[in-house]
C-alpha cells in the first residue's frame, strides 16, 4: 500500500482518447471447456486454485487480451448458463452502463438470482430492468424519498459516528486495538434505519441496534455464498464447494431473522410508505423493496465500503493525515462547521474518497445480457458479441487500467485534485461512471451521491478529531478487515 503523493506535487495522468473508429475486428479468444466440466474447473481455479484477481490475471495474459470467454461461478447447479464474456479494461467496460444495449433484468448476482422468497416473493428494484414500468415507480420513489431526507444526511450521521468513534477509542485504549468492522456495522445500520425512521432517534444501543447487524448479515450471506469462499483451510475444498456452490441456501435458514427486519422498517418508516402508497406502489411490496434498498444496498456497501476507505487513507501514512487535518480543520473553521458547503471545497478529501472507490470499488463485478448484436471497442481491437450473450465485467482492473491511470496499483490520494478531475469518468463504483447521475433510466445506485457525501464526512469526522492514526488488515466474506491499533488525538483545541 503505497502512501499519497506530496501536496506540492500534482501525479501524471492520462486521459485515454477514445479509440479510433477503424480497429481490427478480433474474435474474442477463450472458451467454455465441456458441458458441467468446464465450469467445475472454472470455479474451482476461480475459488481455490488461482484465486479472484489470479483467475482473471492468468487468462488476460494467455490471451494477450482484456476481453475474452470464460465462465463465472456459481455455475452447476445454481446457474443454468455460466458463460460469460469478460471486459477487464476501463474502454470495454462502460458498454455494461448502457442500458439501451444491455438488459440488466436479474442479474445484480450475475449468472443466478436467489429465490424471491428473500425479497417478500418480490423482484425488487435492483432485479429490474429499465424497461420494466415497474422499475421507473420505483426507482423514482427512492430518488424522492432521498432527496426529501438530505437534510437529515450529515446531523445523522455525524452523530452515528460519534458513538462509533467513541467505541473505537474506548477499544484501543482498553485493549490496544478495536475492531472497526464490527463497530462500522453497528454504526451504519443504525444510520440506515434512522434515516428512514419517522423519528430522529439514534438507535444505537437499543435491542434492534445490537441486533439488526448480524440480522442483515446473515440475509445477505444466504443471498451471496454462491459468489464467496469462507477460506478456511481446516474445509477441504471439495466440501466448501459442495455447501456454497451446489445448491443455492433455502429462505427457511432466515425467515425469522427477515421477518425481524421487515417489521423493523414497517413499523418505523410509515411516513415513507404512506408515500410510497399515494404513488400507486403497495405498502408491502414497497417495505419489502426499502428492506432491500437499506439492508443489502445500502447496508451492505457500508459494511463493505468504510472499511476499505479506513483501509487505504491508514495505510498511506502521517503525511497524507497532515494534509487533511490542514484541509479539514482549516474549511471548517472558515465555514463555521460541517456544512455541504463546507465539504464541497475541501478538494483532498474529496480526491483521497474517489481514489479509495476507484482502487477498491465496494462492488467489484457488473453484468448485463446483450440485446441485441454489439461490437465492443477495448484500447487496441474492436470484439463482436452476439444478442443474448452475458457479458461480465470486472471493475477492479478495469478502474485499474493502466492505459488510463499511471501507478494504477499505487493509492495516490492527490490523483483527482485539479486536472486529475478529469479522470473521474474512468471511476466505476456504483453501477455507472462517477460523472454521471442516477436516474430511472439508467441502473446506477439512488444513493451514489449520498455514498459519496457520507464518505467525506466520516474523513472530516476522523480528523477533526485525531490527527494520525495506524491500521492492521486482513480479509472478510465482504471486504477488507480492519482493525485500528493506535489513535493520535488532535493536537488543537
Amino acid at each position: 500500500m503505497s502512501s499519497s503523493s506530496p501536496a506540492n506535487h500534482q501525479p501524471p495522468s492520462r486521459t485515454s482518447s477514445p479509440p479510433p473508429p477503424q480497429l481490427p475486428l478480433h474474435k474474442i479468444p477463450g472458451d467454455y471447456g465441456l458441458p458441467f466440466f468446464g465450469p467445475i474447473k472454472d470455479r474451482f481455479d476461480y475459488f481455490y486454485n488461482q484465486g479472484r484477481d489470479k483467475f482473471f490475471q492468468t487468462r488476460m495474459q494467455k490471451y494477450n487480451s482484456t476481453v475474452f470467454r470464460t465462465n463465472m461461478p456459481p455455475g452447476p447447479f445454481i446457474s443454468s448458463n455460466p458463460n460469460v464474456v469478460v471486459l477487464l479494461d476501463a474502454v470495454t467496460f462502460s458498454v455494461l452502463f448502457d442500458t439501451s444495449r444491455v438488459e440488466k433484468r436479474n442479474v445484480l448476482d450475475g449468472t443466478y438470482m436467489p429465490s424471491t422468497s428473500f425479497t417478500g416473493g418480490h423482484r425488487v428494484c435492483a432485479y429490474l430492468d429499465p424497461s420494466e414500468p415497474k422499475h421507473t415507480i420505483l426507482k423514482r420513489f427512492f430518488l424522492s424519498s432521498l432527496a426529501a431526507r438530505h437534510d437529515k444526511f450529515i446531523p445523522l450521521f455525524r452523530t452515528t459516528l460519534s458513538d462509533l468513534f467513541i467505541a473505537v477509542e474506548d477499544g484501543v485504549s482498553e485493549k490496544g486495538e478495536a475492531d472497526f468492522n464490527a463497530l462500522n456495522d453497528k454504526m451504519s445500520f443504525a444510520f440506515v434505519v434512522s434515516l428512514f425512521s419517522d423519528q430522529n432517534e439514534n438507535i444505537s444501543g437499543t435491542k434492534i441496534g445490537d441486533e439488526g447487524p448480524k440480522l442483515v448479515t446473515k440475509w445477505l450471506f444466504c443471498q451471496l455464498a454462491p459468489l464467496m469462499t469462507l477460506g478456511l483451510s481446516m474445509v477441504p475444498n471439495f466440501l466448501e464447494d459442495l455447501l456454497l456452490h451446489t445448491f443455492p441456501m433455502p429462505f427457511s435458514f432466515v425467515k425469522s431473522d427477515y421477518r425481524k427486519l421487515y417489521e423493523v422498517f414497517y413499523t418505523t418508516a410509515t411516513a415513507v410508505l404512506d408515500e410510497a402508497e399515494r404513488v400507486g406502489i403497495g405498502r408491502a411490496e414497497a417495505c419489502h423493496n426499502l428492506v432491500f434498498l437499506a439492508g443489502f444496498n445500502a447496508y451492505g456497501g457500508m459494511k463493505a465500503w468504510f472499511p476499505a476507505l479506513i483501509k487505504w487513507v491508514g495505510g498511506a501514512g502521517e503525511e497524507l493525515h497532515r494534509q487533511l487535518c490542514d484541509e479539514i480543520r482549516a474549511v471548517v473553521k472558515s465555514e463555521g462547521g460541517v456544512t455541504f458547503s463546507a465539504l464541497n471545497k475541501m478538494g483532498l478529501t474529496k480526491s483521497v474518497v474517489y481514489e479509495a472507490l476507484r482502487i477498491d470499488p465496494p462492488v467489484p463485478f457488473q453484468y448485463g445480457k446483450a440485446k441485441e448484436d454489439m461490437v465492443v471497442r477495448s484500447h487496441d481491437a474492436a470484439y463482436e458479441i452476439k444478442k443474448g450473450e452475458m457479458i461480465f465485467g470486472y471493475q477492479p482492473f478495469a478502474t485499474k487500467d493502466p492505459r488510463v491511470f499511471d501507478n494504477p496499483e499505487e493509492f495516490v490520494g492527490h490523483r483527482f485534485v485539479g486536472e486529475g478531475e478529469k479522470l473521474l469518468k474512468y471511476v466505476y463504483w456504483s453501477n455507472g461512471r462517477e460523472i454521471d447521475d442516477p436516474t430511472v433510466e439508467n441502473k446506477q445506485c439512488p444513493a451514489k451521491d449520498l455514498v459519496v457525501l457520507l464518505s467525506r464526512v466520516m474523513l472530516v469526522e476522523f480528523f477533526l478529531r485525531y490527527d494520525t492514526f495506524t491500521v492492521e488488515v486482513g480479509t472478510l466474506l465482504l471486504g477488507s478487515s480492519v482493525t485500528i491499533k493506535s489513535l493520535t488525538k488532535a493536537s488543537y483545541t
